[in-house]
């Protein structure tokens, strides 16, 4: 059926959408030996492309529910590409800095316009199932960001990791856009009733009404800050505890995790849809039972001096994280009218890459010098913790009452 089409076109754009992200941080051992830059710049290129990224995302959310959504992804698609490209320029940390925020200006459109457009494709009986596929190509595109940006680094140099991964996403943008059709917005909504336009200001007043969006904003900070601690220092933690070069290390930091969070997110979508039949409740609950579960793989990877264990680790880290992913945007679609998804999206991105993947590369470096990488990545186990007592608390006291305004299939 075309609905799913949808979805898989969108997997392919996402996976390059990743790809580009996570390829700067397997040439960090690279990065630092030319420039000759500290931890803390290390991580400040991290939280570059993350302010950027939340800084956008507010205002992209408010153009994407106004403008086709396609024009938005395909439009998206070539600019962080190029930049991506461009980023092969740089002579010096100015540069670097310079281009990875560039690049999360560039993508910020991009996730918005594309949970907004499935959702139009796919009801509330497959909407989590239709997100946590999406989500399979976020852990596919990490592991080849990161494996193949290390080893074309290697042998090549860094620059031309830039220059394959940008120049390719081109190219599919090329070919995606002569069959990724626009739908009509509520289009997967079991009625069609009246809504009265909102200004920009509205709607975002809406969501901010809106108790259980609120708490969803907050969970995403945290389980974010997690994740860019996962994505952005684990390659540099393998390389120097266990010695790996820099495309085994590139390639551990991801394989195990992502593959495992692939398992885990189709795991979650198909676990939401079934517990969503049952109450309202259900999308947090499976996000619950993921951040509470992941929390002691998280400590384990930080603290264990076993490659084994480490592996261990990393595979129930990922596998409980993909719980969390599936639902990231199935969770508040349950609250949100159709014509402010958009919004939502770029609000929950806002705040996510803002407030925890921007922040997340320097705390983490910070701690480092003070302590240890291996230290500071156990210690964020506590910040999933209250990821999950934030779920909780949605479920129990606001989740039933806010999602009696929104009619879905």
């Amino acid at each position: 059926m075309y609905r799913w089409m949808v979805v898989a076109m969108l997997w392919c754009i996402t996976f390059f959408n990743y790809a580009d992200r996570q390829a700067v941080f397997s040439v960090f051992p690279l990065l630092k030996d030319e420039m000759h830059l500290s931890m803390v710049q290390l991580g400040a290129l991290g939280s570059a492309f993350a302010w950027l990224y939340g800084l956008g995302a507010p205002l992209a959310g408010v153009v994407v529910d106004r403008i086709r959504r396609k024009s938005a992804i395909m439009g998206g698609l070539y600019v962080w590409s190029a930049i991506c490209m461009a980023t092969a320029l740089s002579r010096n940390f100015t540069h670097l800095l310079f281009f990875r925020a560039a690049e999360g200006a560039g993508e910020t459109i991009y996730y918005p316009a594309t949970v907004s457009l499935i959702s139009d494709y796919h009801g509330k009986a497959t909407r989590s199932r239709a997100l946590g596929f999406l989500q399979t190509s976020v852990y596919v595109g990490t592991i080849g960001g990161g494996f193949f940006a290390g080893l074309i680094g290697q042998r090549y140099g860094w620059r031309w990791s830039f220059v394959v991964f940008g120049g390719l996403g081109i190219l599919l943008g090329l070919v995606l856009n002569r069959y990724l059709r626009e739908p009509q917005r509520g289009a997967s909504e079991t009625q069609s009733r009246p809504t009265a336009s909102l200004t920009p200001g509205e709607t975002i007043l809406t969501i901010l009404r809106t108790p259980s969006a609120v708490l969803l904003m907050a969970t995403f900070v945290c389980a974010n800050f997690v994740a860019v601690v996962l994505l952005s220092w684990m390659p540099t933690f393998l390389h120097d505890r266990f010695g790996m070069s820099l495309a085994m290390a590139g390639l551990s930091a991801t394989l195990f995790a992502q593959l495992a969070g692939m398992a885990g997110a189709a795991t979650g979508g198909w676990l939401a849809d079934a517990a969503v039949k049952r109450t309202t409740r259900g999308r947090l609950l499976v996000q619950a039972l993921g951040v509470f579960a992941g929390a002691p793989f998280v400590v384990l990877c930080g603290l264990t001096q076993s490659v084994t264990w480490l592996i261990v680790a990393l595979a129930g880290w990922g596998f409980f994280k993909g719980l969390y992913d599936a639902n990231i945007f199935a969770s508040p679609f349950d609250v949100i009218r159709p014509e402010a998804r958009g919004t939502m999206a770029g609000m929950m991105n806002c705040v996510g890459w803002l407030g925890g993947g921007g922040s997340a590369p320097i705390i983490v470096g910070l701690l480092a010098q003070r302590t240890s990488l291996g230290f500071a990545i156990a210690t964020t186990s506590v910040v999933y913790c209250v990821a999950g007592i934030l779920l909780v608390i949605c479920a129990v006291f606001f989740i039933d009452r806010d999602s009696k305004g929104v009619t879905q299939s």
